[in-house]
């Protein structure tokens, strides 16, 4: 499941994603990053709790949420309702749509301990409206008519496969250990399942660390391995893979998914080698990046459905907020698109990006209040959602979930 979506987003077009919620990408200026340290510090406050997960990770005037082509975009089937934030109806466009979104929360709990808990909205495809689940992570397969759904109080022994148009769960799969995410298969076949003693999401007084001039609860390692399980059989599959030791002196720990990657022929976790990921076949054995994997600017890059074009970073100087397209053949900037953070895209010449709004976007004011745009190759522009919380760490920032439809 990039996110803004816990590790997500990397192997399909709803993972979060999944890229954190504090994702610095979503920056509209040049500002310094501090990505690994992000991606394994779990802090007390909202935006390092999301920080220390791997993420995870869409014009028309809002009212009701039916379908309909947008002419002045060129993209058929968009939904959108720049009007809300965060959405209560359908967002979605071309072969994409928001299938879920969630916000996050830290709770403090005694003995000074802490959790950050996702609070998830789920489309309901009978209405199509989100409506407000108790699940504590989900991910939504391919299609959109079935989502796999965990309880609270990770991890858990059992993944649910749940209706989207009745929001009942059809079936349960058991697990033999205790598992912390799941996420789908790009061909929505699978289920790939990473294995928890602990919640991933916990944050522990005897792990505490100094942050800022303070002791404060931290992460514990606990990670297992992974499961691939056959969604139709329910045949489960473990590979052993216990969590990675600490780097460069910051604590990790907490949650370290597995991801599948873009063909999903195998499984990955970021890692600190030149391809930025550390590969492993579904048996778990570690295997050399895939050729097309270890070509791309990153992991949280998005292939147009024709995988002719590939998703960059931001490059916006002066007042400009744009983000790069470059060809996956030749490694040269295609083109410049408005944008802080490019999500998925709508066809091949379309992409669903978070911007802030250019009269209100600057270092430390407006350049987190931002919403979704359908964004085209030749740089027009269509709100699809209404403007985010303008602080990083507001616990209404939601982070979307995109799903092929």
């Amino acid at each position: 499941m990039a996110p803004d979506s816990p590790a997500r987003a990397a192997s399909k077009a709803s993972a979060p994603a999944p890229p954190p919620a504090a994702d610095p990408a979503e920056r509209a200026r040049p500002l310094p990053r501090r990505r690994r340290a992000r991606l394994f510090v779990a802090a007390a406050v909202v935006a390092a709790v999301v920080a220390a997960g791997f993420a995870l990770p869409l014009v028309l005037r809002g009212g009701d949420a039916r379908e309909r082509p947008a002419s002045v975009t060129g993209v058929e089937k968009v939904a959108a309702h720049p009007d809300q934030s965060p959405p209560r109806e359908l967002i979605a466009a071309g072969r994409v749509a928001v299938s879920a979104y969630f916000t996050m929360k830290l709770v403090k709990l005694p003995n000074g301990n802490a959790v950050g808990t996702y609070e998830w909205r789920l489309l309901d495809t009978a209405t199509g409206r989100y409506e407000k689940t108790a699940w504590s992570w989900l991910d939504v397969a391919p299609g959109m008519r079935t989502a796999a759904v965990l309880e609270r109080d990770l991890p858990v022994g059992r993944i649910g496969l749940l209706d989207l148009a009745t929001g009942r769960v059809t079936r349960w799969i058991k697990t033999d250990r205790r598992v912390g995410s799941v996420q789908f298969s790009p061909d929505g076949t699978r289920l790939l399942a990473t294995a928890y003693e602990l919640d991933p999401d916990g944050l522990f007084k005897d792990a505490s660390y100094r942050l800022n001039g303070k002791d404060v609860p931290g992460p514990k390692q606990s990670r297992t391995g992974f499961y691939v399980i056959d969604v139709a059989s329910g045949k489960a599959e473990f590979a052993e893979r216990p969590a990675k030791g600490s780097r460069q002196g910051l604590p990790v720990g907490g949650r370290q998914d597995f991801l599948w990657s873009r063909d999903g022929k195998l499984v990955w976790e970021p890692g600190d080698n030149k391809a930025g990921a550390i590969y492993y076949d579904v048996t778990g054995k570690e295997v050399p990046a895939p050729a097309q994997e270890a070509r791309l600017s990153s992991q949280g890059a998005v292939l147009s459905p024709d995988g002719k074009l590939v998703t960059g970073a931001f490059v916006g100087q002066g007042g400009d907020i744009v983000s790069e397209i470059r060809d996956v053949k030749t490694g040269e900037r295609a083109a410049t698109v408005p944008g802080q953070q490019l999500l998925a895209w709508a066809d091949d010449s379309h992409l669903v990006a978070w911007r802030c709004d250019p009269e209100r976007c600057s270092p430390g004011e407006g350049e987190f209040r931002n919403q979704l745009l359908l964004v085209s190759l030749d740089g027009e522009t269509t709100p699809l959602s209404g403007f985010r919380a303008a602080k990083l760490n507001d616990e209404s920032r939601w982070n979307p979930v995109f799903t092929p439809r």
